[in-house]
């Protein structure tokens, strides 16, 4: 499937309608083509899921383009995207999520579990929130629940939202937080809760090289020395 243009087919070409007919029509964003790939193969058998996807892209350009020119009724949208992140997709997108008729919905799909992606997401209008560990079968599950309107988050995420829409009173602003890019701040809570640089590769498909980059402009912009005291620092913030 090529990243930033509407896939082709449509649901029900071979095979029966799984779960009594029920389909969805999903656009999947996410800056890693491999994990698209990934999910494609393991939710978009349309005769055995009920999940047509109908598009994909890979930088915020092409997902306001292939939303756009598909209208699905669910996104599955990673938060840290090329272009301005999932929170830029759902700015421009949300005419189309208050359409009065077949409203498109997002429900973000990210590694990250971090508050303040969480809440980022969810205040942009996302109707959920579930981490890339999800099974294809819960995922598919997620989907379903989403499109009928339901808010979904992985169960430890749930609590992120409850107390961040408990207060009107904005979030403090961390200045040192904010110095590093969102790669550098998953990089970060990975290295803290002790991964070595191979696994955060692999988990981020990034090259190691990369991750040594980013671990170490992380200890420049923080003033630390190593990654001992790195994680001391993300674990007074509460970030592990």
């Amino acid at each position: 499937m090529n990243e930033g243009v509407p896939a082709g087919g449509t649901a029900g070409e071979s095979g029966s309608p799984a779960d009594e007919g029920r389909r969805v029509r999903v656009v999947l964003v996410d800056d890693h083509r491999m994990f698209r790939t990934g999910v494609q193969a393991e939710i978009g058998v349309t005769e055995q899921t009920g999940v047509e996807v109908v598009g994909e892209a890979a930088d915020v350009a092409q997902a306001i383009s292939v939303i756009t020119a598909t209208r699905p009724e669910v996104v599955l949208l990673d938060v840290h995207l090329p272009g301005g992140g999932g929170v830029e997709v759902l700015r421009r997108c949300a005419p189309l999520m208050g359409a009065s008729v077949d409203p498109v919905r997002f429900l973000a799909l990210s590694v990250s579990d971090a508050a303040e992606d969480v809440i980022g997401v969810i205040r942009g209008g996302a109707r959920g929130y579930v981490t890339k560990t999800i099974t294809g079968a819960d995922l598919v599950d997620s989907i379903f629940r989403v499109q009928e309107g339901d808010a979904v988050f992985s169960p430890r995420l749930a609590g992120f939202v409850l107390d961040a829409f408990a207060s009107t009173d904005a979030p403090p602003v961390d200045e040192d937080l904010d110095r590093l890019t969102q790669r550098e701040r998953e990089v970060l809570r990975l290295i803290a809760r002790g991964y070595a640089y191979k696994e955060i590769a692999k988990q981020l498909f990034i090259s190691v090289k990369t991750v040594e980059s980013h671990v170490s402009a992380v200890l420049r912009k923080l003033q630390l020395s190593n990654r001992h005291e790195l994680t001391r620092w993300a674990t007074a913030r509460r970030l592990v």
